[in-house]
C-alpha cells in the first residue's frame, strides 16, 4: 500500500476548508493509513455466503390489534382546545376569498 503523503493530506484538507499546522498534518496522515489498513483488513474477508444486512441486530415490530372502542370524552377534548365553536374547534381562516 502506498503511504499517504503530506500533499495528499493537505489537498484534502483544503477541499474541506480546514487549516492544518504541519503537526496536524502529519497526524491525521498517520491515521488515514491507519484506516486504509484497516480497511484492507476489511477486504480479505470472504463474505460470499453471508447475506447482506442492513442492522447489526434484527429489530422486530410488535404491532397491536387494531380495535374500534367508542369513547364519550369529546366535550373534555373540546375543552383542551384554545376556542371552540359549539361541538367543533374554531380555528383562525387562512383562505382569502
Amino acid at each position: 500500500m502506498t503511504k499517504i503523503t503530506h500533499g495528499e493530506v493537505k489537498k484534502v484538507a483544503n477541499l474541506a476548508r480546514l487549516e492544518l499546522n504541519d503537526n496536524e498534518i502529519s497526524n491525521h496522515a498517520e491515521q488515514l493509513e491507519k484506516i486504509l489498513e484497516y480497511i484492507k483488513q476489511l477486504e480479505s474477508i470472504n463474505t460470499d455466503n453471508i447475506p447482506c444486512t442492513t442492522r447489526a441486530i434484527e429489530v422486530i415490530n410488535v404491532f397491536r390489534k387494531d380495535e374500534k372502542k367508542n369513547s364519550n370524552c369529546k366535550e373534555e377534548l373540546l375543552e383542551l382546545g384554545p376556542s371552540r365553536e359549539e361541538k367543533y374547534f374554531k380555528v383562525p381562516k387562512i383562505i382569502n376569498e
